[in-house]
């Protein structure tokens, strides 16, 4: 017995010693904040223009002041001008768990990449085009792309967790913070501030909007852009008895269809999208919730239609109860060929290894089509023109956030019940008290996770303020940047609609 005592005791010393080496290792030890800082020029907008760019992190804190997490941000500051009231752009991307990366690189930045414009060749394998951006913004406004805590190189810090950030609150809560910081740091408070954010990135927007407005230091926001918005998840979950997706979800159907040559033949993209939008407020709607209430003769006159505007089989609509969901789509429009078509863009194709599965088994063409060129100039472009040197990977996407993210729209301990994600409510009011903010939102007509008619769904109620608020489409998806027709287009549209609230 004593033998075993002894033994105990030691493996008891043994464990509280390495206990106290492995918080003595863990503990954060104050540092300077890292920062790679270069100098460029290039032509914008017809303007010779030299600028900084700084890829750095900021340190944000808890309320005691305790550093909780290092947030890496890329920053693009034009030279020779009086920035005091230089108007800065905030941009991220969604997920949850995106970095920057994708507007960085294919919309917003100096140097941007380019894929196939008709999204008929997979980006392959390297080396990628990229090229400099002249539409880039930077004679107009400076640019700040923020990678959120767990994606680019951000990450916990200090006395930081994971669970203080990956959620619907503490993210906004975070990214406000950075906002704050950086600009009291470069003497921004009297500049016009501005957010773009793509899908996630814009339900991020909306809630960041109105955590700006509180904490003791209010920052207004002169405007925000929404690319691909997702303020109102029950129109973007395409989802079994979620009768709000099928309604919203439609037009983009028909479009796609029209788009393969399977439905609104001899029609534009808009009498054919605005043709589905008026079934959908009318016989559609109705029927969706008279459900069971139906006589089978109306049925099949509702399914004929849907026929009409998705291109598929009446046969197979009515074996679905006239509700399509949209993975179920994508594999079923162009079955015969042995193709699924895009979810970010239904422009894509890829020819499945199996034919017979419900939906796509080899995940978004969209996306494989286009993101090995992303990551690739990205990377490549942090090295060589960046000068950025750390020993760790830049992720574009986190690792393990998925199943760790907080949806709760309440702080904890607050009673709540699951329900669709929804910020619309959070920028209706951020709007209602700051009578000059203006919204513009760009939408994808090919968008089969963001749908457009979802925007215009969301938009047309929450009580928003209807006179600022600006709706533009375009000829492609989700990242409807990747058509360089698009890219064009949005460019002047983003253009037109800062230089309006510049005036």
């Amino acid at each position: 017995m004593r033998k075993i005592s002894i033994l105990l005791l030691c493996l008891l010393i043994s464990i509280v010693s390495f206990s106290q080496e492995e918080n003595t290792e863990s503990k954060w030890v104050p540092r300077d904040p890292q920062k790679f800082e270069t100098t460029h020029s290039g032509t914008f907008n017809g303007q010779k223009i030299t600028y900084k760019a700084v890829v750095g992190e900021t340190f944000l804190k808890n309320s005691k002041g305790e550093v909780t997490g290092s947030l890496w941000s890329t920053s693009y500051i034009r030279e020779g001008v009086d920035s005091s009231k230089r108007p800065v752009l905030f941009i991220f991307n969604g997920g949850p768990g995106s970095a920057s990366i994708w507007l960085h690189v294919g919309f917003f930045g100096p140097k941007v990449v380019k894929t196939d414009s008709e999204a008929k060749t997979d980006d392959g394998a390297a080396p990628y085009r990229f090229v400099e951006n002249t539409q880039a913004l930077l004679d107009l406004t400076d640019l700040v792309f923020i990678d959120p805590i767990g994606t680019g190189f951000s990450q916990v810090e200090g006395v930081g967790k994971t669970s203080d950030f990956w959620g619907l609150n503490e993210d906004a809560t975070s990214v406000a913070q950075f906002m704050r910081t950086w600009v009291t740091q470069h003497g921004r408070w009297q500049a016009p501030k501005f957010m773009a954010g793509e899908s996630f990135g814009t339900t991020r927007a909306a809630k960041v909007a109105q955590v700006l407005e509180g904490s003791g230091q209010t920052m207004a926001l002169n405007g925000i852009i929404l690319i691909s918005q997702a303020l109102d998840y029950a129109g973007s979950s395409s989802w079994e008895d979620n009768l709000t997706s099928f309604f919203t979800y439609l037009p983009s159907q028909a479009v796609t269809a029209w788009y393969h040559g399977r439905a609104g033949k001899g029609k534009t993209i808009e009498a054919f999208a605005q043709e589905a939008r008026e079934f959908a407020y009318g016989e559609y709607l109705t029927s969706l919730f008279l459900g069971e209430k139906q006589t089978q003769a109306q049925k099949e006159a509702i399914a004929e239609k849907l026929a009409y505007f998705t291109g598929l089989d009446k046969a197979y609509i009515l074996r679905s109860d006239n509700q399509i969901l949209m993975h179920r789509f994508k594999k079923e429009l162009l079955r015969e060929e042995g193709k699924a078509i895009g979810t970010l863009d239904g422009r894509y194709l890829a020819t499945e290894t199996d034919k017979v599965a419900e939906g796509p088994v080899l995940g978004d063409p969209a996306g494989y089509m286009t993101g090995a060129a992303y990551t690739a100039v990205f990377n490549d472009y942090l090295m060589r023109d960046l000068k950025v040197t750390l020993d760790r990977p830049y992720f574009t996407s986190a690792e393990g956030m998925g199943g760790s993210w907080n949806w709760k729209p309440v702080p904890d301990g607050a009673y709540w019940e699951p329900s669709y994600v929804s910020t619309a409510r959070a920028l209706s009011e951020a709007m209602h008290r700051n009578t000059q903010m203006k919204v513009m939102v760009a939408n994808g007509y090919y968008d089969l996770i963001t749908p457009f008619f979802d925007a215009e769904y969301t938009f047309a109620r929450h009580n928003f303020p209807q006179e600022r608020i600006e709706m533009t489409y375009y000829e492609a998806g989700h990242m409807m940047y990747n058509r360089q027709e698009d890219f064009d287009a949005l460019a002047k549209d983003v253009r037109r609609f800062l230089e309006g609230m510049l005036k």
